[in-house]
């Protein structure tokens, strides 16, 4: 069997050292903002869309420094992870298809939340997690409390 993948971008949106997420019906769990790249979009592009649809943010991205000349183009910067997401797994334990989720971080300049895009999840279905919240929380994925903390550590530092 041949595993389709896609490329998809997540960004951990923080303010006033707390992280947005909601709880995402369909797969029921907690996710920051984040979707699909569009065909003719780089990672960080969706990522900024993404938050603005889902959220109606305007965020800073947290922009790692690149070195690297590049004579027929730019050298792009990082995202702070890269990871591969198993989405369609079947019985026998093949995975018939994968994201590949290109993880940024940014800080947003307030907390208020209203959706551009259409189908999105309401405003009030956003929740500001602290690090207590993220840790204490039972409901959160292990990469989602993981990465929440690293997101909130390093936009709460570059604000220092």
């Amino acid at each position: 069997m041949e595993t389709t993948r896609h490329f998809t971008a997540t960004v951990y949106v923080v303010n006033d050292g707390a992280v947005a997420l909601h709880h995402h019906d369909r797969l029921d769990m907690w996710l920051s903002p984040g979707g699909h790249l569009d065909r003719d979009e780089l990672p960080r592009e969706a990522a900024r869309r993404e938050v603005r649809e889902e959220t109606g943010l305007d965020v800073d991205l947290l922009e790692p420094e690149t070195s690297v000349p590049v004579d027929a183009g730019r050298e792009l910067a990082p995202a702070e992870h890269v990871m591969l997401f198993d989405i369609d797994v079947y019985p026998d334990g093949e995975v018939g298809h994968q994201h590949v989720d290109h993880v940024y971080f940014a800080e947003a300049s307030d907390r208020d939340i209203a959706p551009e895009g259409h189908d999105e999840a309401d405003a009030d279905e956003w929740e500001w997690f602290t690090p207590e919240d993220l840790r204490t929380d039972d409901e959160l994925s292990t990469e989602v409390v993981e990465i929440g903390l690293e997101a909130i550590e390093r936009v709460e530092s570059r604000s220092a």
